[in-house]
């Protein structure tokens, strides 16, 4: 069972095992960036109080960014819970800077793979407008292979298409792509915003690489980056060849083998 938090974020549920992928339930982007080109005002409240959160097992950050490395919830994640939390290698020090403790760390890079109890997670790049990395060779954004419940995600983080993209994910044979479909521009870009897929390369990034269904994400929180929903699922209603899910926020949802609803 799986549930959108808003963003890019997910909550994804098996048996015992809950883990959460990109969560921002707070607010501080509105503080940081209010008065700029750019508010990050929320246009709805985070849809779970994160120091609620208990069970909780796993935590992913795809990369450093706040919206996807919330220091305004790792601390109450952290203490409700105390979850390990894997990020980029090359984000660990950020990690520790927003409260994540180091023995509770795990940084992973392009191809390392953790597995514990029924959940492996294996570590690929993602590009954000472009491949990024430190001055180690390391990625600064990833995406995230989660087998859990006998089913296999892809979580690009956030993402544009990149060369070797569509071979790499089939050859990890992908049930569910959750997709940010934002898209991108020269305005946003400009002002330190890079961007994610078009809605239409989502859909051909699936098709493309074999991946039966597609969730759509990291829209509606946001005012200046993101997409309408009605109209993505307007456009999605002519694609019939995949199974399709424009997530409602906090409402469950079931994660198949060969469905995202």
């Amino acid at each position: 069972m799986a549930w959108w938090l808003g963003q890019a974020g997910f909550a994804i549920r098996y048996h015992d095992e809950l883990l959460l992928i990109d969560p921002y339930l707070s607010d501080v982007l509105a503080d940081k960036y209010r008065g700029r080109v750019f508010p990050h005002a929320r246009l709805h409240p985070s849809p779970v109080n994160p120091s609620d959160i208990r069970g909780l097992g796993l935590v992913l950050c795809t990369h450093g960014h706040t919206d996807h490395m919330d220091l305004g919830s790792i601390p109450y994640l952290q203490s409700s819970s105390d979850p390990l939390f894997i990020v980029p290698r090359s984000e660990s020090v950020k990690g520790v800077s927003r409260g994540i403790p180091a023995s509770r760390l795990l940084g992973l890079d392009t191809g390392e793979i953790f597995a514990s109890g029924g959940v492996t997670v294996t570590a690929v790049p993602a590009a954000h407008e472009q491949i990024s990395l430190d001055e180690h060779g390391q990625n600064l954004f990833l995406g995230y292979v989660i087998d859990i419940g006998g089913v296999r995600l892809y979580h690009s983080g956030d993402c544009t298409p990149f060369d070797g993209q569509e071979e790499l994910i089939r050859s990890l044979d992908v049930d569910v792509a959750l997709l940010p479909v934002n898209g991108r521009d020269a305005h946003r870009m400009g002002n330190g915003v890079p961007g994610n897929f078009e809605l239409d390369e989502a859909v051909a990034l699936c098709r493309s690489a074999g991946v039966p269904a597609l969730v759509c994400h990291h829209w509606g929180l946001f005012e200046f980056n993101s997409a309408d929903p009605a109209d993505l699922r307007e456009r999605l209603g002519e694609v019939t060849d995949l199974d399709w899910r424009v997530p409602e926020l906090g409402v469950p949802f079931a994660l198949e083998r060969s469905a995202a609803a």
